[in-house]
């Protein structure tokens, strides 16, 4: 007779296809960095994420990208742009708002829309550094979705250093000709306004040379790669993009030439504290899958989680998931307030999203079998959260910038 029929063997798990708002962990310490403004707006963006974005996982990650009218519905909703002021197209508040809607995206565990490089990295270079006919032309495109934004950084070969970057913008007198290809780049399928990192100079000293040029999806010479086959984050829209004489006008230049390298130094604090809590909202919604698994899961008779190993394991998770969140929080306060240091957040960026991988392996394992099938949310996060490890600079660089302030 098949093991599976016996009457002794534990009853199968439904596949979990569908969303189901799983009881959040009670956390050791309260949280208090937010109010009840906060919290309202919280209500609405975790109803577009379980009803908009966590049922075409399954389609999404099948093509490479999310849907493009994604895009519009989330800056219908308010989930796009939220700090840029509302002169712009923004809501005008503060990152406290932003933190949310990383945090809800992670609640589901949607690895698939590029929303936090789009409103946090990308509009904010703009606001920062653009002249006013570029912040008026750009920046309410992108709140409500009509544009989509990517950042071109990366290249073959050069990986975190950001100095050795061989895509050239030559100047042509009232233009530029841009020539280089980028790779790994975030919404770079459906991006309609890139960001790209290029020298303008031939000092030789590559932080003189840097700067950031805007360039529009259509630009003749502008062509983008199909998605990447990536081993986890398959629905996010990853792509290279490829630059062959390709000219864009003066005006285009953010700041000014030379200047990229500055800007980029200046605005990555916040960009690796992004990282921090994307994986640290991840790892709480992956434990809290784990939970309500072992909990309901029978095994000789009880519940796994009545076992003491069962037990154990859960509490060192909550330990430190709590550890993360404390760390996560104080970040996101001193970014409001205006004192985040690059130290910092650096050490966020490396330590969560280190924690986040030890959990999400340790919840695979609290499912057993079922932790090794894709239709489960736990396996996805597992392949998913490794990548927080790797991009904002690895957790190797990471370490080098901690201990150069020691």
């Amino acid at each position: 007779m098949d093991a599976a029929a016996s009457p002794e063997a534990p009853p199968a798990a439904p596949p979990r296809h569908e969303f189901t708002a799983t009881p959040e962990t009670p956390k050791l310490l309260p949280r208090t960095i937010y109010g009840p403004e906060h919290e309202d707006y919280r209500r609405g963006v975790r109803r577009f994420f379980e009803t908009e974005v966590y049922p075409h996982w399954e389609a999404w990650e099948a093509q490479g990208h999310v849907a493009r009218d994604l895009w519009n519905k989330a800056g219908e909703a308010g989930l796009l742009c939220v700090a840029i002021p509302e002169e712009f197209g923004g809501l005008g508040a503060d990152r406290l708002f932003s933190t949310i809607v990383m945090e809800e995206q992670g609640r589901v565990l949607a690895s698939g829309p590029g929303f936090s490089l789009h409103s946090e990295i990308v509009a904010p270079y703009i606001l920062h550094y653009g002249s006013d006919a570029q912040k008026r032309h750009y920046l309410p495109k992108l709140a409500t979705g009509e544009m989509v934004g990517a950042i071109a950084m990366t290249e073959p070969g050069t990986g975190s250093d950001l100095q050795s970057i061989r895509t050239k913008a030559e100047d042509k007198g009232d233009h530029y000709l841009i020539n280089g290809s980028k790779i790994f780049i975030t919404n770079g399928y459906l991006s309609d306004l890139v960001i790209v990192v290029a020298k303008t100079g031939s000092s030789g000293k590559g932080s003189a040379d840097t700067s950031l040029i805007l360039v529009e999806a259509g630009t003749p010479g502008f062509t983008k790669g199909k998605p990447l086959k990536k081993m986890g984050m398959r629905a996010q829209d990853t792509s290279e993009l490829f630059f062959d004489d390709v000219k864009v006008p003066k005006e285009n230049i953010l700041g000014a030439p030379g200047m990229g390298f500055m800007m980029l130094m200046q605005q990555l604090a916040w960009e690796r504290l992004l990282i921090a809590i994307q994986a640290q909202a991840s790892a709480e919604a992956t434990f809290d899958l784990a939970r309500d698994y072992v909990k309901n899961r029978q095994a000789f008779g009880r519940p796994v989680a009545a076992f003491q190993t069962m037990r154990h394991r859960m509490a060192e998770l909550q330990t430190e998931l709590s550890v993360g969140r404390t760390f996560v929080d104080e970040c996101v306060k001193a970014e409001v307030a205006g004192t985040l240091s690059p130290v910092a957040a650096a050490g966020a960026k490396m330590w969560v999203s280190e924690m986040c991988s030890r959990v999400a392996d340790q919840c695979v394992q609290m499912h057993g079998g079922y932790g090794f099938m894709w239709e489960y949310p736990v396996a996805r996060s597992f392949v998913d959260n490794r990548a927080h490890r790797i991009y904002g600079g690895t957790n190797d660089i990471m370490k080098e910038l901690i201990s150069r302030a020691l």
